[in-house]
């Protein structure tokens, strides 16, 4: 590959994040947000917003039947790996922003049961793009580009005008977010609940410890889906926040939740939640609520059967004896519900990078249940559709060998055709279905800025 130069121009604000992406990235074929500046639930709050223009642009489009993905972009991030600004270097330096859908579990053990209607994967160089950094109140600027490359210059003095601006609107409820989720699921009452029984079945046999079992649910498309995203954002902040577009096919995250991260020493961190309560609008009744969540028995089991999922996982890439829980157990609170959120780390053996962390942790453990490989194939039978982009993980591979994705959880994915909305459950022995089917509704609700 040619070699590429770093223009980075730092203005000393954090500028507005949509603005920034009006201003530079609304009209762009491909775009995104990682959105990262809503809540305070991260060490370090960074927002990313760019695209990918110039002679060398590139978006990596792959489904499961075009090879093996995850080596191809290993390689393509290897062949671009160099020394990157030392400004840029404990935020995105550049790289690739995506997803890995949940149907490359075809790549990583689990079997190829269904066809997704959107790309399997997903990956944007980043070539033009702006930081936020919220915490320390500062942006860059920054274009990726050939030593004379003039438009890249030029498309600096635009990001700088933008950095600038400020934008004051308001965007309406959307639609679809006034709609009744249940009339609109794929798995209606009485067929999830059937679900759940059959999940029982398969956990007194003993074939699984834990099934996370999904539903999709299938509304109208959006006519704008940044405006649904703006939305979403508004009602539902997360830590995980995104809003991805490629075409017509657009992706709006509310994620609270962290797959992998990878920093510059090699240390690898994921933060599995499994436990999930609705907030009460009563603080004292919402102290009981995050407390009786932190208590109670059957989530706790949940939560323990992932996060051993996880070491276990984390622990094929990692030096021996580095896999640790520095966390255990936490309830988080977001705007519309209460977490029980792990944190489990390992020190990356030498020669595993980040795309290698990746494949040894996909699908995630969360998204999937215990033992991860058969109950795949549970869910293979139980789910009668591909989720897609779902259940997948979204964010950033950079060039400089640092990663950091969420779960795609509270997330709708927007087509010309329909908007979809994924929400499940995990489904233990212990499990009272129709709470199960409560919580699925729920965070369903929760993806289209309602609280219920």
């Amino acid at each position: 590959m040619p070699a590429l130069t770093w223009s980075v121009r730092s203005v000393d604000h954090a500028a507005d994040g949509e603005a920034v992406y009006r201003e530079l990235f609304a009209a762009e074929p491909v775009a995104f947000w990682l959105d990262g500046g809503l809540t305070d639930r991260s060490a370090r709050r960074i927002s990313v917003l760019g695209t990918s223009a110039g002679p060398d642009a590139e978006v990596l489009v792959r489904d499961v039947t075009d090879g093996d993905v995850f080596t191809e972009l290993q390689e393509l991030l290897a062949a671009r790996r160099t020394d990157v600004p030392a400004e840029l270097a404990d935020v995105f330096s550049g790289g690739y922003v995506g997803y890995f859908g949940y149907e490359l579990k075809a790549l990583t053990g689990g079997a190829a049961a269904y066809e997704a209607p959107t790309p399997d994967a997903l990956w944007i160089w980043a070539n033009r793009f702006v930081v936020i950094d919220h915490d320390r109140g500062r942006s860059h600027l920054v274009a990726v580009h050939a030593p004379d490359d003039q438009e890249a210059l030029d498309w600096l003095d635009r990001a700088a005008a933008a950095a600038t601006s400020r934008w004051m609107g308001w965007v309406d409820p959307p639609a679809i977010s006034l709609l009744d989720v249940e009339q609109h699921l794929e798995q209606d009452r009485a067929t999830y609940l059937a679900g759940i029984d059959a999940c029982r079945v398969a956990l007194e046999a003993g074939d699984t410890y834990e099934v996370c079992l999904t539903n999709r649910v299938r509304l109208p498309p959006v006519p704008d889906p940044l405006d649904f995203y703006l939305w979403q954002r508004a009602t539902n902040p997360a830590p995980y926040a995104a809003f991805l577009r490629y075409g017509e096919i657009a992706v709006a995250s509310s994620s609270p939740e962290r797959f992998l991260a990878v920093d510059a020493d090699g240390w690898a961190e994921c933060r599995p939640i499994k436990g999930t309560a609705p907030r009460s609008a009563d603080p004292a009744q919402d102290q009981l609520v995050a407390k009786a969540l932190a208590e109670d028995e059957k989530t706790r089991a949940e939560n323990l059967m992932i996060v051993d999922l996880i070491r276990n996982d984390l622990g094929r890439v990692s030096e021996p004896g580095s896999v640790q829980v520095p966390q255990l157990m936490v309830v988080e609170s977001y705007q519309t519900m209460h977490q029980l959120v792990t944190t489990v780390r390992g020190k990356l053996r030498a020669g595993v990078g980040a795309v290698a962390a990746v494949r040894a942790c996909f699908p995630p453990g969360s998204m999937t249940g215990a033992p991860k490989i058969r109950t795949m194939e549970l869910l293979d039978e139980l789910e009668p559709s591909a989720r897609g982009v779902y259940s997948g993980v979204l964010g950033y591979l950079t060039v400089d060998g640092r990663a950091d994705l969420s779960v795609v959880i509270r997330t709708a994915v927007l087509t010309p055709r329909e908007t979809v909305v994924g929400a499940g459950g995990a489904i233990v022995l212990d499990s009272e279905p129709v709470a199960e089917y409560d919580e699925m509704v729920l965070k369903a609700t929760a993806t289209l800025g309602r609280s219920g």
